[in-house]
């Protein structure tokens, strides 16, 4: 049984729509790739990303024959590249065991790389217009008000009651338009602080506003203390001035993009020390660390890190090797600072290579 305040949610939806690129032509392959983006990341960071995605990958078959590296290129600067790799994995699974179309079953679409209950139920409902439920951060926020749920949201037991709620109440017909326009009413009216309660084409229907609770809805429990990290990168260059830059490992963080060579500063340590140990056993060279360059903070998901490049001088390969060896990384490169804005980087590495841009600007 659909939600009574279904009928007024569409017809606000229907007068307030965002014009999004996805929107204009919502097949699976572009709800997907638009779902995807659009975790952890916002709208307007994800618009300019998406489009340049579509002009180069315009169907699930470009995409699944793109090598991974020109997809991390693409994806650079949008974070969290699990979801590039996924995308490419899944595209290929799609192409492989589907003909290139797209399952059009909730089921079907979380076995899939990268899709979980909510990708599953927005494809599901949006591009094919299955009455699948959805549940995001905005959606748990609206329920959480209208329901005035005073437990903790985080908890399993609250999950387990949203989306029951999400099931019982998505409607029979146009629930890609009502999905949407929940995931909309939370990002514009129901927002996390000062909700725009007076615009709510649904007040009627919220408890929390009734009882005039909602500034304390939903409920969350304190975050953890976030931890940190110190990181030593090298700036090694050869003879003809150009860089050298390793790839990381395909399955670990930031799978698959460039680096600035080094690793995490190990307790007892000092930086240098952390980077001449590093060079050994990431790339088998040794080093002469020299002055500090550059210092970069940056903020992961689950941690702060704090980059330390330093400007270095090789003193060869560790016997018995002749060159470096990708000992922990999957590649390593010499890239003159010209070349390097052909590979993908992290977003603190990126600032480093800036920097290192600007100084030589400033030389000349």
């Amino acid at each position: 049984m659909s939600a009574d305040f279904a009928p007024p949610l569409l017809a606000w939806f229907a007068r307030r729509r965002a014009d999004l690129p996805w929107r204009r032509r919502p097949t699976a392959y572009h709800v997907w790739l638009a779902e995807i983006m659009l975790q952890q990341t916002q709208i307007e960071t994800v618009i300019p990303y998406y489009q340049r995605f579509i002009q180069r990958y315009p169907t699930i078959q470009a995409l699944a024959a793109a090598p991974i590296e020109d997809v991390l290129k693409l994806w650079e600067g949008l974070g969290y590249y699990r979801r590039a790799h996924s995308l490419r994995q899944a595209a290929a699974i799609i192409l492989d065991q589907y003909g290139g179309a797209f399952p059009s079953d909730v089921a079907a679409l979380r076995q899939l790389p990268g899709i979980g209950a909510y990708t599953a139920g927005a494809i599901a409902s949006i591009a094919f217009g299955a009455s699948a439920p959805v549940l995001d951060g905005n959606i748990i926020r609206v329920f959480a008000r209208l329901l005035d749920m005073d437990a903790d949201i985080s908890q399993a037991a609250s999950r387990k009651k949203l989306w029951q709620k999400a099931a019982d109440w998505v409607p029979a017909q146009a629930a890609g338009d009502y999905n949407q326009a929940l995931m909309e009413l939370g990002q514009t009216v129901c927002r996390p602080k000062n909700p725009h309660c007076a615009q709510c084409p649904i007040q009627a229907h919220c408890r929390a506003f009734a009882r005039g609770t909602q500034a304390e809805r939903p409920v969350k429990k304190k975050r953890a203390a976030v931890p940190h990290r110190d990181v030593a990168a090298g700036l090694i260059r050869d003879g003809a001035g150009r860089l050298l830059i390793a790839q990381r490992p395909l399955d670990g963080l930031l799978g698959g993009l460039w680096k600035l060579p080094g690793g995490q500063l190990q307790a007892g340590e000092s930086l240098t020390e952390c980077l001449t140990r590093q060079l050994r056993q990431e790339l088998a060279i040794k080093i002469e660390v020299g002055e500090l360059f550059q210092v970069v903070n940056h903020a992961f998901t689950h941690f702060r890190m704090t980059l330390h490049a330093f400007d270095c001088r090789c003193l060869g390969p560790v016997p018995p090797y002749a060159e470096p060896q990708p000992l922990q990384v999957r590649g390593w490169a010499w890239a003159s600072e010209a070349e390097l804005a052909g590979y993908s980087f992290g977003k603190a590495d990126r600032q480093v290579i800036a920097a290192l841009a600007k100084r030589r600007g400033m030389l000349f």
